[in-house]
């Protein structure tokens, strides 16, 4: 996946980073499932192949979205964390998920947690976010 800068637009450079089928769904799987490790991530519904996943979450801590550390429990895993830039991400997550919470023939069950957030506005999110600081950055 290239992140190569094609213009100086926000917009733009965001969606170089986030715009793919896969990225915004491994944050999401993150922030709202609390997955960490390698093979958590392959067990998604969507799918993914273990090659994407890998580019996938190499990027996304080339780019400063997470951190890769060695799991103190099993030599062979890694766990990945949100940075500060990750978990400045909700807002975004929120608000696709309400969009798609209202457009789209979205599983009620995950509906009402899109749905709640948004509900909650910006204090809402604000608390999640503290939650996440204390979960992933230490």
């Amino acid at each position: 996946m290239s992140t190569k800068e094609r213009s100086g637009c926000p917009i733009s450079l965001s969606l170089e980073l986030l715009g793919d089928r896969w990225t915004l769904l491994i944050i999401r799987d993150l922030v709202f499932a609390g997955k960490r490790h390698f093979r958590e991530f392959l067990q998604s519904d969507e799918g993914i192949s273990s090659r994407t996943l890998a580019e996938r979450l190499q990027t996304l801590v080339d780019e400063g979205i997470l951190t890769r550390s060695d799991d103190p429990t099993h030599g062979l895993k890694a766990i990945y964390r949100l940075t500060d830039a990750g978990i400045d991400l909700l807002p975004v997550l929120a608000t696709l998920g309400a969009w798609g919470s209202k457009h789209r023939k979205a599983d009620d069950k995950l509906a009402r947690v899109a749905d709640d957030l948004a509900a909650g506005g910006e204090p809402a999110l604000k608390r999640m976010q503290e939650k996440l600081r204390a979960e992933h950055l230490w």
